[in-house]
């Protein structure tokens, strides 16, 4: 419930913000134009807040936080007094109407640009792409465990995000790539990756399963470092020392499985069976977890206990792979330039390539989705939810941008035809547009949405 909670929350504040300062990209500019603006309202249907400002908007906050509009003076909506109509939008030259129009999906791109700087300046914790297994296409390309990737035909990849954005749009053209490696003791070499290799309709999801490569990841041994007084695990009589084996009778690889089955079998309200090892002999110890609160709406079960600290060899095996992703000032936006352009050119590829049939329309995603990201990046930190932001406000800013009546996109295309052939597009041609608009968007949003209700249930 907690969760659901929360995934409710951190959806509407990351709604609230992205949809505001989309609306107020045309609010100000429409202003700056010489248009009168009647209403700013964040959100549709029943108005849940109103109030009229000193300049004669209406600002209003409406119950479906789906969405928003400025509504401005248009001889289109209604009758217009002779006296105010050089504040009408309809009335402004073409240019000036596309400026407005524009401005929204552009100041997607500056919130964009503004979330990812903070991020970097704050700093990012990130895992570089080294590399933990391989096997299938990857091994015979050549490539080893430990191996970094550092650049994907000639494209740096600082980290894995960088890494699996250019290996899975390669994947999809199914191409030969170029792939610069540096094992552990600093040698640099070049493979040849042959992604026409992987099976038909595989999945994009796992690409990097497909092609043979599993991330490097620090595997801690599952031994108490620590028990924290009065906590759960001193009471139930762990030491410092012990090696968990078994969770609820599952068996425990290492450290990072002690948290997950505590989650997956512990309750706050029941003993749950530990198995350790002791001085070469076997314990079973009952132990009752606590709640305890990771967030407004979230909160994990804790027995109390830490990790053995690891050794110099793992050590320095994780300074290699782990860094914190993080820059100064003019660095910083120079950075998030790059991470934007990076997500644009991934983002139009994808859209592509889902219109050409080469990709899936399984990669759209609906609320339920975007409302449990909003929720694990704000539980995961400051930097994750900023980066969660930015890359939900890209998306948005793209999406309003595709040519489809209804959209920003679609209104644009008016206006460049206008342009072009001199007159604006007829009220019949733009009222049956808008039919269509409407048919496309709610057909991409039941597909989004059907995709979260398969995603649940996979």
């Amino acid at each position: 419930m907690s969760e659901f909670l929360g995934s409710i929350w951190w959806l509407l504040v990351a709604l609230g913000l992205l949809i505001t300062f989309h609306e107020f990209g045309h609010f100000w500019v429409a202003r700056r134009m010489g248009v009168r603006v009647l209403k700013f309202s964040v959100g549709f249907g029943r108005k849940l807040w109103s109030r009229k400002g000193r300049d004669g908007t209406e600002y209003v906050i409406a119950a479906i936080p789906l969405g928003g509009y400025v509504k401005m003076l248009d001889e289109r909506e209604g009758e217009v007094n002779r006296e105010d109509l050089d504040e009408a939008f309809n009335r402004k030259s073409v240019w000036k109407r596309i400026a407005i129009v524009i401005a929204g999906p552009v100041f997607n791109l500056i919130f964009t640009l503004l979330a990812f700087w903070m991020m970097f300046l704050v700093g990012m914790p990130e895992s570089r792409p080294v590399i933990g297994e391989v096997s299938g296409i990857a091994a015979s390309a050549g490539i080893e465990a430990g191996d970094r990737i550092v650049t994907i035909d000639g494209e740096n990849t600082d980290t894995w995000s960088h890494a699996m954005l250019g290996l899975i749009t390669r994947a999809l053209d199914r191409d030969l790539v170029n792939v610069e490696l540096e094992r552990e003791d600093g040698l640099q070499r070049q493979v040849k990756l042959d992604l026409g290799q992987l099976e038909a309709g595989f999945d994009e999801e796992k690409t990097l399963q497909a092609i043979g490569i599993t991330p490097w990841r620090m595997k801690l041994p599952a031994v108490v470092g620590e028990v924290s007084p009065d906590s759960p695990a001193y009471r139930a009589g762990f030491k410092a020392g012990d090696r968990i084996t078994e969770i609820a009778g599952e068996p425990v690889p290492d450290w990072a499985w002690v948290g997950a089955l505590v989650q997956q079998h512990g309750s706050a309200d029941e003993p749950l069976a530990v198995t350790v090892e002791r001085a070469g002999g076997t314990l079973e110890l009952k132990v009752t977890p606590e709640k305890s609160s990771t967030g407004a709406f979230s909160s994990r079960l804790i027995l109390g206990i830490v990790n053995q600290a690891p050794s110099a060899e793992l050590q320095a095996q994780a300074e290699r792979a782990y860094f914190l992703h993080k820059y100064g000032l003019f660095d910083g936006l120079a950075a998030a330039a790059n991470e934007m352009w990076r997500l644009t050119r991934s983002t139009l590829g994808l859209l592509g390539r889902m219109l050409t049939g080469s990709a899936s329309v399984k990669n759209l995603s609906g609320p339920i989705s975007i409302a449990q990201f909003a929720n694990s990046s704000a539980n995961a930190g400051v930097s994750n939810f900023l980066f969660f932001l930015g890359a939900i406000s890209l998306s948005l800013g793209i999406l309003n941008l595709l040519p489809i009546p209804v959209l920003d996109g679609g209104h644009l295309l008016y206006y460049l035809i206008e342009l072009a052939k001199g007159s604006p597009v007829s009220d019949q041609v733009q009222e049956k547009g808008q039919y269509i608009g409407l048919l496309a968007l709610f057909g991409l949003m039941g597909l989004a949405f059907f995709n979260d209700i398969l995603r649940l249930v996979g």
